[in-house]
């Protein structure tokens, strides 16, 4: 779990208050929320109307046992989530499926649950590039506090397993009409620096590092 910055713990929505949401990095006793997540993530993009990569549940259920999510909760309840991913032979690192539920909206939780999304893949990836694809005015603002900048789609990775992700999107006849130059989305990319916003528990990096020794 991270530090909660002064400035955030005045937030409070209802009889919810910012201090007693815990955002963590995801383990195997988080994959009964995995359906919550999903349909939370379906009906936010129903009330944007803009277009999302789908995943699985066991898509979802596979980055919370490598350690790969990170989750929002208050008490027992969902209250958001993200997840990291590799592409390029690790030379790249995305933070995807950043999503608050309704219920929770309002009380800073985005850019907490972005800031351990960023700091897990700045730990396990020190050296990879960190880039989003995202139509969120929201999203591109923490984007751009984290040091990310815009770029085109030929800055970004050109594995092809993560342009078959955006096959689910219905924005996706974009994509294809301008030969993969550019979409709905807009393309941001981090350059490693030394700045981490958030704390990841030593048990936390101890788990990491025992679920990567047994991937070598």
């Amino acid at each position: 779990m991270e530090d909660i910055k002064e400035e955030e713990k005045e937030a409070v929505k209802g009889d919810v208050r910012v201090e007693d949401i815990q955002v963590m990095v995801a383990d195997p006793s988080h994959e009964k929320y995995v359906d919550t997540i999903l349909e939370t993530i379906s009906e936010a993009a129903k009330v944007r109307g803009t277009g999302i990569a789908k995943r699985t549940h066991e898509y979802l259920a596979t980055k919370m046992r490598e350690a790969k999510a990170v989750i929002a909760l208050h008490g027992d309840e969902f209250a958001g989530f993200s997840y990291i991913e590799t592409w390029g032979n690790k030379q790249y690192v995305t933070t995807s499926g950043l999503i608050v539920h309704p219920k929770f909206r309002g009380l800073h939780l985005a850019k907490r649950i972005k800031d351990m999304t960023f700091t897990l893949a700045r730990i396990r990836w020190p050296k990879a590039k960190i880039f989003s694809l995202t139509s969120g005015a929201a999203v591109m603002q923490m984007n751009s506090q984290l040091g990310y900048k815009p770029v085109t789609f030929a800055d970004l990775t050109d594995d092809e397993a993560f342009w078959r992700g955006c096959e689910g999107c219905v924005n996706v006849d974009v994509l294809h009409r301008t030969g993969r130059k550019y979409c709905i989305c807009t393309g941001m990319l981090f350059d490693p620096t030394e700045h981490l916003p958030a704390k990841i528990p030593e048990e936390v990096l101890e788990r990491i590092r025992e679920i990567d020794s047994h991937k070598e």
